[in-house]
């Protein structure tokens, strides 16, 4: 397992690299309605063919990651254009962090309206008042602290997303320093399943419908510990009244099925064989490329995720029934 130094210095090596400025994709740049109290900027793009009411996947990059970075290495946009949806990326400024790592240990950016999590709300209330986004079809998805700031906006806000998708991230509410994310990060002192749940629920006083929770994680991922990812199932465990897990295989990797009463897949854990720290691609379905945190290993995490929200047709699940959230 590495340490702390090792991965800081990783960190240092990669902020060293040239970062693209804006997206050399045909994302625009949002202007957002809110206060933007996290200081964030984002980028988007929406059907251009008069798709009416679309949905809406919002993608939170990772540490040293730039939205358009993370665009062109996991595909969104070129799925969003093929099958009439719209994206949003929210971006992580040096000013807020070094690593342009979204602040998911920082209470005061990821507690109900407060900082980053209330700026990425207002962003999408932006898409929704400004491009017609339909609000009962809101997703989120994103890598490593984007995942960890994915599972904040879900446990803070979750009458606003139907779906999120947690890749190599960690469960929410659980570290309020450097040295205590970096303990979780790599496993360590974890809470039990019950706190973690006591948690998830203290973030709203939301009481239901629940978004649906998809998580992702390598086997062998040294950045971030595969126990967060059976983390993050445990305190959904909480909100969703599911039954015993349903074993699957997908593309030859585990993969863990929790049905709520309705039947519906309400929580699901996919375990990838081997893999190391990021986001799981299938270069050759023609969706995202190959680069550093972003892996080619024979599944396409945003195919697979995208078809299960309903947001491309598919032959070999039935994509749930979306419900309409309750708005606040």
């Amino acid at each position: 397992m590495r340490s702390i130094s090792d991965t800081i210095q990783r960190l240092a090596r990669y902020r060293a690299m040239p970062q693209p400025n804006s997206p050399s994709t045909d994302l625009k740049k949002l202007k957002s309605q809110g206060k933007n109290a996290g200081n964030l900027s984002a980028w988007y793009k929406v059907p251009d063919d008069g798709h009416p009411a679309p949905a809406l996947v919002v993608v939170l990059h990772g540490c040293t990651q730039t939205a358009s970075g993370y665009d062109q290495g996991s595909g969104w946009s070129k799925l969003a254009d093929d099958f009439g949806f719209a994206v949003l990326f929210p971006e992580q400024s040096r000013e807020n962090n070094a690593n342009l790592c979204f602040n998911w240990y920082v209470e005061a950016d990821i507690a109900r309206d407060q900082g980053e999590v209330r700026s990425i709300r207002e962003m999408i209330e932006s898409m929704v008042s400004d491009h017609g986004v339909d609000p009962g079809r809101v997703y989120v998805t994103g890598l490593s602290a984007g995942g960890a700031m994915a599972n904040a906006l879900l446990a803070a806000y979750p009458e606003v997303f139907a779906g999120g998708a947690i890749i190599a991230g960690l469960p929410y509410g659980t570290a309020s320093t450097v040295p205590q994310a970096f303990d979780r990060m790599r496993g360590h002192a974890l809470p039990s399943a019950s706190a973690l749940q006591d948690i998830l629920r203290s973030a709203s006083t939301h009481k239901g419908p629940w978004p649906t929770v998809s998580v992702w994680h390598g086997t062998s991922d040294l950045t971030v510990d595969d126990a967060n990812g059976r983390a993050i199932v445990d305190q959904w465990k909480g909100v969703h009244d599911v039954t015993e897990p349903v074993f699957d295989v997908a593309a030859g990797h585990e993969h863990l099925i929790w049905k709520d009463r309705s039947g519906r897949d309400a929580i699901e854990l996919y375990r990838i064989s081997g893999m190391g720290h990021g986001t799981p691609l299938d270069v050759s379905s023609g969706y995202g490329e190959s680069r550093a945190y972003m892996l080619d290993v024979g599944i396409s995490s945003t195919q697979t995720i995208a078809r299960e929200w309903g947001l491309t047709p598919s032959s070999e699940r039935r994509p749930s029934r979306n419900l309409r959230r309750r708005r606040r």
